[in-house]
């Protein structure tokens, strides 16, 4: 990969680890949280110190050749451990044995960490190797084993976690599911990442030189499974966030129609707390919907509900879209300032209160039958008078 994948893939994942520190602070007594925070953390560190410049800056400030691959090793190792116990603490149960499997997991790990700082202090690697160092020292005492206790280690917990996801999505729907299913395939590519790089290792061992899957195709998988990986970590995050972002806007027609924009009773402040917070405004602007919606009870005209209604079915729109037209109709003209007042029917509610009803009406008002029976609404009709027209309210 070309040197600036790393920083950029690293400031993308910092970035949204500052995104959660205001939510941290006031929930960092939480596993999950400091879980989380933790695995992105890693994530980033992972890309940026396995970049080559940042190998050579490490190798030179220590003055020891290849001192960063320890701590590259430690750092995805930490982030392996940091992953699995995420998953755990995400999965839920019974907190004292979800704690201790967590903690369990991470004190191996933690032991596995001070082995490969031991064992490549215990080794010899005089000459440095930014890109091959797996393969170059594959057959060095000590090293060779640190190499293999870091893909093993990393292996397990790449195949582990992603088993744990895989058992997981049947029990689950929605995002949470979805970023499942994202999670099995980023730590699929992890546990790939850790077979080429192995079997690249026993390659060398047998006199075959199988460099590339160490040197080639690693890199590639690692990079392309820890973006699946983050991605299935914030999903849950938001996709939520999302998906009422995207209601919020297509509410816009109907609020629009129903509320003054000088009523600020329905109006969040703009800030970064209020763009953070969807929820609230699409809590807000639902209300002002139904308020508007309760309003024009008196207002409605079953008339005109009647003639949007047939004209969709002569444009052939079905039933359903037709009836829906109609009471967006209904609605539109009820809501124009010249509308005249009507006896409320029993049987001219504009649909039900929901917010999937909401928007599907907010979508059917901004249809050209709805526009044109509204502009014929709001045109004065005329009266003969002595030979003249003369308009009539």
């Amino acid at each position: 990969m070309d040197d600036w994948i790393y920083f950029l893939a690293a400031a993308a994942l910092w970035v949204g680890l500052a995104a959660q520190l205001p939510g941290m602070r006031r929930a960092w007594r939480d596993p999950f949280k400091r879980a989380f925070c933790a695995v992105i953390f890693l994530a980033g560190g992972c890309f940026a110190l396995g970049a080559p410049p940042t190998v050579a800056w490490i190798n030179r400030a220590i003055g020891v050749p290849n001192a960063a691959v320890p701590v590259t090793y430690g750092a995805v190792t930490a982030f392996s451990a940091s992953s699995l116990a995420l998953v755990i603490q995400w999965r839920g149960g019974d907190p004292e044995q979800v704690r201790r499997v967590s903690r369990s997991w991470l004190g191996v790990y933690s032991l596995i960490i001070v082995l490969q700082v031991a064992l490549f202090a215990a080794g010899d690697t005089p000459d440095e190797r930014r890109v091959d160092f797996d393969t170059y020292y594959a057959g060095t005492p000590f090293v060779r084993e640190m190499i293999v206790l870091y893909l093993i280690a990393h292996f397990a917990a790449a195949s582990t976690t992603a088993s744990l996801c895989w058992r997981w999505t049947g029990q689950t729907t929605g995002w949470t599911r979805k970023a499942l299913k994202t999670l099995v395939l980023g730590w699929l590519c992890n546990t790939a990442y850790g077979a080429a790089k192995l079997s690249a290792i026993v390659a060398h061992w047998t006199g075959h030189d199988w460099d590339g899957l160490s040197t080639q195709l690693a890199p590639l998988l690692v990079a392309v499974g820890a973006a699946l990986v983050t991605v299935g970590y914030v999903l849950p995050l938001l996709g939520p966030w999302s998906s009422s972002a995207l209601i919020l806007v297509r509410l816009r027609p109907l609020f629009r129609l129903l509320v003054d924009p000088a009523d600020k009773r329905y109006t969040v402040p703009l800030s970064w707390r209020s763009l953070a917070d969807v929820e609230l405004q699409l809590t807000r602007r639902t209300t002002a919907i139904r308020d508007g919606l309760t309003r024009l009870t008196s207002r409605l005209d079953d008339d005109v509900r009647k003639c949007a209604y047939s004209r969709a079915i002569a444009d052939g729109v079905s039933m359903a879209d037709a009836e829906l037209i109609g009471s967006a109709a209904m609605v539109a003209v009820a809501a124009e300032p010249c509308s005249r007042s009507s006896e409320p029917r029993a049987d001219c509610s504009p649909l039900g209160a929901e917010q999937p009803d909401l928007v599907r009406l907010s979508r059917a008002v901004r249809t050209p039958i709805v526009k044109a029976i509204v502009r014929a609404h709001a045109k004065p009709r005329t009266v003969e008078h002595d030979g003249t027209r003369e308009p009539r309210s």
